[in-house]
Parts: structure tokens; sequence; C-alpha cells
């Protein structure tokens, strides 16, 4: 198959779940691009082209650190394809990490996909899925309340200052639009700052005020889904519990400095995959992260999960070969259905 990977910046890229799936990918002799999301080239009444990287076969390597450099470095030139040369366009630049001068970068990925899905190179995520479910965290609002804490969506300082009395003076805030764990503030009786920290995060935009869930100084625990079921190679599932090595510090993000561990998948986790999952497969989400603490469902990443890349240090199995046979397979069923199956359908089909 002839498949290309979206990133946010090949030049600054680290070596995460993206990085390991690729080198999956071409391990296994496919044709392998990878590009920045600054690549795309529109022209009128033209097919949409894309400048990246054709990873060559003679790039091999043990470690993936090693693999990685030598796709950056500029010994591999970059090359214009026409989109419609490949058959998966994977997007996994992730909109929430860009910075401040790259706003240009936030939408412009998933924009660009959805007209190169439109033209019949199967995108996963779905774009317009993704399109759909941008502000994650407002999509994690359209999943069943019983598997969800108390939560508020507001800009308005009384608001929020009144979820925090109803919920015993304790509750999590965060920006509505973010990742990895940054800005993200707990509330209790003892915070002094409280109105500067509504001030500053409400002149940001949107705040999504959650209750404060006690179970999580034991950490939360990632579950990868893939077409709306988890994760699951040589009969072990994609469930890493990230817990922080700071004990002051409740938020467990990686990228913050959190240690992953191997995680029992239990019977409360079941659960929420068992009423997040029709929603997931309905919408065409592919490739999907669950942040669960406890019986509860605290976020959905599914723009660019990550956590596969910590698996074999934690001594798991990687995964990225399910990952891979997922994704011949629905090359194979593109083939022998001959487009009349739906981007969509296809991007959840086992």
């Amino acid at each position: 198959m002839k498949i290309c990977f979206v990133i946010s910046d090949i030049k600054t890229e680290t070596c995460g779940t993206t990085v390991v799936i690729l080198k999956k990918a071409h391990e296994r002799g496919h044709e392998v691009y990878v590009m920045s999301v600054g690549d795309f080239i529109f022209h009128r009444d033209e097919d949409i082209s894309l400048r990246c990287k054709k990873i060559p076969a003679s790039v091999k390597a043990d470690k993936v650190e090693d693999f990685w450099a030598q796709v950056q470095d500029d010994a591999i030139r970059e090359k214009v394809i026409p989109s419609n040369d490949l058959d998966i366009l994977f997007v996994r630049n992730n909109p929430t990490e860009e910075t401040s001068d790259r706003h240009w970068a936030e939408h412009s990925g998933i924009a660009f996909a959805r007209m190169i899905q439109q033209n019949g190179v199967l995108v996963l995520n779905d774009a317009f899925a993704m399109s759909h479910a941008f502000i994650d965290k407002l999509y994690f609002e359209e999943l069943p309340a019983e598997i969800k804490p108390n939560s508020l969506i507001t800009r308005n300082k009384e608001d929020l200052l009144k979820f925090w009395e109803k919920n015993g003076k304790k509750m999590v805030l965060k920006p509505l639009e973010g990742s990895g764990g940054q800005d993200v503030y707990l509330i209790d009786e003892h915070k002094k700052n409280i109105n500067q920290i509504i001030d500053t995060l409400t002149a940001k935009g949107y705040i999504i005020a959650q209750e404060f869930l006690p179970e999580v100084s034991k950490g939360d625990v990632r579950v990868i889904l893939m077409n709306g079921k988890v994760l699951e190679e040589k009969g072990e599932k994609a469930v890493i519990r990230r817990v922080s090595t700071d004990k002051s510090e409740f938020r467990s993000n990686l990228s913050l400095g959190a240690k992953a561990k191997k995680a029992k998948y239990t019977p409360a986790m079941e659960h929420i995959v068992s009423l997040t999952a029709p929603k997931l497969i309905r919408d065409g989400l592919f490739f999907v992260g669950l942040d669960i603490v406890e019986d509860k469902l605290i976020e959905i990443n599914v723009l660019s999960p990550g956590g596969i890349d910590h698996c074999e240090s934690i001594g798991m199995v990687p995964f990225t070969d399910t990952i891979v046979d997922a994704l011949e397979r629905k090359v194979t069923y593109m083939k022998y259905y001959k487009n009349k199956l739906s981007n969509r359908v296809l991007a959840t089909m086992e």
C-alpha cells in the first residue's frame, strides 16, 4: 500500500506513536511517505499535491530514534506527489499543540484532508469526523452522562465559582481547546489565586470545569481503541496506566514527565468502551485514545492519540503489527468494493 503520514513538522517531530507506526509499515515493505502539515499544494482543476519524503528501502535501524534521524536527514529530499497516488492519508498532526505563530496549522490539515477524501483516498481518521470532533472536549460531552464526571463549559467567572461551591470547593479547570496537560489546574478551597487563574484561562477562550476525582492520585489509564475496539495484539490489550512521579502533581500526562506502567482492563473500563465505541464507529474514528480514572472517562483524544511508543519500554507488545494489519485490510476492502463504501464506513471496518 501507499500511505502518507501527516505530522506537524518533520524537522521537529519526536519519536512518538506516529513514528513507530510508520516505521513498522516501512519494515513490512509498504511505500511510506511523511509530510509536514504545511506542505499541501492546491491547484485549481487538479488533484491536491503533497510535498513529502518517501522513505527509501535503504533506511533501516533497530532503534526508532536512529530510524527517524535518517528520515529527518536532508539527504532524503522532499518530492511532490499527487494525493490520488496514495491509498491512505493518515492525519496525525495535533492541532491543539500548535504555537501561537502557527494558527494556520490548526485547521489546515483536516481541511485539505476533507478534499482529498472526497477524491477517493482513504483518510484516517475520517476527515469529516475529525472536523466534527475538532474540539474534542465538546465531542466528549456528546457521550453518555453516566460515564463522565460532572462538568461545566463557560467563560463566565460567576458560573465557575458556583460550580466550585456545588462541588465541595474542589474542581479541575482546563482550556476547552488544549492537550498534554497544559494550563490544567486543580482548584480547591486553599487555592488563593482562583480569580487570576480564571481570568487567565477565559482570556484564551472557553474553560471546562470538571469535578475532581480523588482516584486521580493513582494516575489515569489511557485505553487505545482501533475500529471501536480495544487495540489488542498477541492477547495483550493496549491499556497503559500513566502515573505522575511528583506526588504534588495531579496531572499524569506523559508529556509532563509521568511514567507509563502496565494496567489491567477492568469491567468499569469495558463498560465505558461499550458506551463510547458505537458512536466512534458511526462517526468513522479509526484510532482513538480514552483517558479513564476508575469508572469515569475524563477525556477523549481523536486527533492524534499517543501512548503506543511507550509499550515496548514497559514490557508490552508494540501493537504496531496489528495496526498495520488493519491498514492493509482497509486497502483490500477499497479494491474489492471499488469505492462503493464511504470513507466513514471504511475507516472503522475491521
